[in-house]
């Protein structure tokens, strides 16, 4: 039997071609199609035991990059430094308890949830970020790593066991606007697109533009602001909900590359998604939750593991939730999650990423310092638009 979905309350998605007006009229699918036939969408239950406890009387910080390689490793990236001082008792001179120790900014998790790998910090070489930020495993199984530190202006690769590998850009480089082509500012995050073997780097908080990059030469291609336009560095202030859709990105926050070569953008302060073609041309947007202030309801976007990569899930770390999104139409189908500390809410949730078998699993950055599973159970009818918790059946 198909399980049906758990709890429900509304949602909002404004889906939008061309610049249409983020207060307009949203486009939630109904209930069932016009033939009278139901809705489908994936079903998820949260894991609560995953993953297993960490080794050493480690803990996380804010945790703010996730990604799965080619063998369903789930590797994350937490900011050691954030992990409170109540926290890391054992690191004090003189030592003021045992518990606990900062774990190592990058580790890796077997599908299991048990910890086969750890490394990450200053070496010799390479500018570690004053404050890193996203992690992408690539086809090649590279890691790269993003900076978004006030003085950040590189991005990283390391093999997989924490070799380094390389740095384009540098520290201390940033600031100058969105058309330098030897540093970033702020970096948030790196795609690897597969087909092209080009990196794609939403940069970020800084700068306001997509950049992309040859991902073994390293040699530049292009970038690009909204709607595809010459990036513009003006102040845009504060995000108002009423007024006209920005002509610029406001935090260039994500960057994913479908399959068929359409690039999805997450737009965070502006509550949108921009979709392009590879080269920059824009396709379409669509706003989420638009009323949504300060940090924004588009945090990142993971593809379903299907062959058509039907959906996008979409990360709002304001509203705490998972949008399920029909890739094509850009329109919402359910959503999950909720607000608070236990397995299947969230504080701060911030990344996400698919294995193979269609788990979800998403990190939470501020105090939420955790990573967790959703288990992908199949399709099944969109009953409720809104699940909550999808708590285990």
């Amino acid at each position: 039997m198909t399980p049906k979905f758990l709890a429900g309350v509304s949602l909002i998605a404004a889906v939008i071609a061309g610049a249409g007006c983020a207060g307009e009229p949203s486009n939630v699918v109904d209930e069932a199609t016009p033939d009278g036939t139901a809705v489908m969408a994936p079903i998820f239950e949260v894991d609560p035991l995953w993953p297993r406890p960490l080794p050493n009387h480690w803990v996380l910080g804010s945790t703010i990059g996730v990604s799965v390689d080619s063998r369903d490793h789930v590797w994350i990236l937490h900011r050691p430094e954030s992990v409170q001082d109540e926290f890391k008792a054992a690191v004090f001179t003189p030592r003021i308890g045992t518990c606990c120790v900062p774990a190592p900014p990058v580790l890796e998790f077997d599908p299991a949830g048990q910890l086969v790998g750890s490394w990450g910090g200053p070496g010799d070489g390479y500018e570690w970020p004053g404050s890193n930020h996203g992690i992408t495993v690539d086809h090649n199984d590279r890691v790269w790593i993003g900076a978004n530190g006030m003085s950040d202006g590189q991005i990283l690769t390391f093999t997989r066991t924490g070799e380094f590998v390389r740095q384009l850009g540098h520290a201390g480089r940033t600031g100058a606007d969105s058309h330098d082509t030897d540093n970033f500012w702020r970096a948030a995050k790196i795609f690897v697109d597969p087909v092209e073997n080009e990196a794609y780097v939403a940069d970020g908080y800084g700068n306001r533009r997509i950049i992309v990059f040859d991902a073994e030469t390293l040699e530049y291609k292009r970038h690009w602001g909204a709607y595809g336009a010459r990036p513009d560095d003006t102040d845009l202030g504060e995000y108002d909900p009423a007024a006209p859709p920005a002509k610029q990105f406001q935090t260039v926050h994500c960057v994913t590359v479908a399959k068929d070569g359409l690039v999805y953008v997450c737009d965070r302060v502006n509550d949108r998604v921009q979709v392009f073609q590879r080269d920059g041309t824009f396709v379409r947007e669509a706003f989420y939750a638009p009323d949504t202030l300060r940090s924004g309801s588009v945090w990142d976007i993971g593809l379903s593991r299907d062959p058509d990569e039907t959906y996008l899930y979409i990360v709002d770390g304001v509203n705490e939730q998972i949008r399920v999104v029909l890739r094509d139409t850009l329109e919402v189908l359910t959503t999950f999650g909720d607000g608070g500390r236990q397995p299947g809410q969230f504080f701060g949730v911030h990344n996400i990423a698919t294995d193979s078998m269609g788990n979800v699993y998403t990190t939470e950055t501020y105090t939420g310092a955790r990573v967790q599973r959703f288990l992908y159970r199949g399709l099944g009818p969109v009953s409720e638009t809104d699940q909550g918790v999808p708590w285990p059946r």
